[in-house]
């Protein structure tokens, strides 16, 4: 099937949940979906950045639908929080786990819940935030849409140190909650398929896409005309958020695919191919056991 991602199809009436869709590709994954007429619900950690991200959304779509939710990935209270005003929503088509920390620090640091901060963010707030949203999710046969990287192109994943304890980088943090995010992404999608739910899972990842190749966006981006001379290499986040616009919302896509930018780094959304170690049952099978005593979310597919 032919995807334009800039021509989407009407999304009037539907409701979508971006989680960091206040900034970056966040910022332009709700654009694009509020562009096509649905209710956006922004989710993310400040409340004035919020309400930047809405009324910029605003500006170039005067009828835009747009809530906020504010949501910390790394406090555990919030997620609970967030997922309850989520399940109030009583509907939602689709739920896109954007948010993450990409630069935990030179030193290993961990959020208050005492887990190491990309991995805490990225993975488990994710992981408890879909989990305590089921009722939702599940009522409405929506759409969950965790968000890949590249880089688990670059690193190996050793689940044995989920948290960078025995040997940590800003880079392996990155890489092995990356990784965690995937394996969980395709395990929900197993579990989702044997419990016959209506909930599917697709996959996505931004390829290579920088906030100053971006269009201009008042107290969002800041682009730098020059970046357009490397086009080839590079994309804006605008473009960035093509893969997971089209995981969520092209009626062709199924549960336990994985959407990336054609040519790997740059491109129009088209379905890729993830890294063998993510697709392992038995691994991913572990971290969600893993991930459930961590969090104390305990994880009911249905």
């Amino acid at each position: 099937m032919s995807w334009n991602p800039e021509a989407l199809p009407d999304l009037s009436g539907r409701t979508y949940a971006v989680t960091g869709g206040n900034a970056g590709i966040g910022y332009f994954i709700s654009e694009q979906l509020a562009g096509a007429g649905a209710h956006v619900v922004i989710l993310g950690r400040t409340p004035a950045k919020l309400t930047l991200a809405a009324d910029a959304i605003k500006s170039h779509h005067p009828r835009a639908e747009i809530s906020t939710i504010r949501l910390d990935l790394a406090d555990l209270a919030s997620v609970r929080e967030a997922a309850e005003a989520l399940n109030g929503l009583g509907h939602l088509d689709g739920l896109v786990e954007n948010a993450g920390s990409t630069s935990p620090g030179r030193r290993r640091r961990t959020t208050g819940d005492g887990f190491e901060l990309a991995v805490g963010t990225n993975h488990l707030g994710h992981f408890a935030l879909t989990a305590l949203a089921m009722p939702v999710l599940t009522a409405s046969g929506a759409r969950v849409v965790p968000m890949g990287s590249l880089i688990t192109r670059l690193q190996p994943f050793d689940l044995d140190d989920l948290q960078t304890e025995r040997k940590y980088s800003e880079f392996r943090a990155y890489a092995q909650s990356k990784h965690a995010v995937q394996s969980f992404g395709f395990e929900l999608d197993r579990r989702l398929r044997g419990a016959a739910s209506k909930v599917t899972c697709v996959l996505a990842h931004p390829g290579f896409s920088l906030g100053s190749a971006s269009p201009h966006r008042e107290g969002i981006t800041n682009p730098n005309p020059v970046m357009r001379l490397f086009g080839a290499l590079t994309q804006g986040k605008d473009r960035g958020a093509w893969p997971a616009v089209r995981a969520a919302v092209d009626p062709a896509a199924e549960g336990g695919q994985f959407y990336g930018p054609a040519r790997l780094g740059v491109g129009r959304p088209v379905l890729n191919t993830p890294v063998k170690v993510d697709l392992d049952p038995e691994r991913a099978a572990k971290l969600w056991t893993l991930s459930e005593k961590l969090t104390g979310v305990t994880f009911d597919v249905r």
